[in-house]
């Protein structure tokens, strides 16, 4: 039986008037949280890279807490085979 373990990436975007900020946070399997905005502005980028480790994507869920749509969530959960 294969086991797994599962990861999430999450996209935020916060702006006020027409500044945005984007951040990448990813949330590892072990419990840890880092930063990982400095590796991609896309969730392309972030995808692949992490594709490339043998993360597997399998859902996506965005939230759009406003009108304005000035804040935006992102998450995408990930899993690969554990070793």
């Amino acid at each position: 039986m294969v086991k797994w373990e599962y990861a999430l990436l999450v996209r935020r975007r916060v702006g006020e008037g027409r500044r945005l900020d984007l951040t990448y946070i990813w949330y590892g399997p072990d419990g840890s949280r880092r930063d990982v905005s400095a590796f991609g502005d896309t969730a392309i980028a972030h995808l692949n890279r992490v594709g490339a480790e043998g993360w597997e994507l399998v859902s996506a869920a965005e939230d759009i807490n406003n009108q304005e749509s000035t804040f935006e969530v992102h998450r995408y959960h990930l899993k690969r085979p554990l070793p």
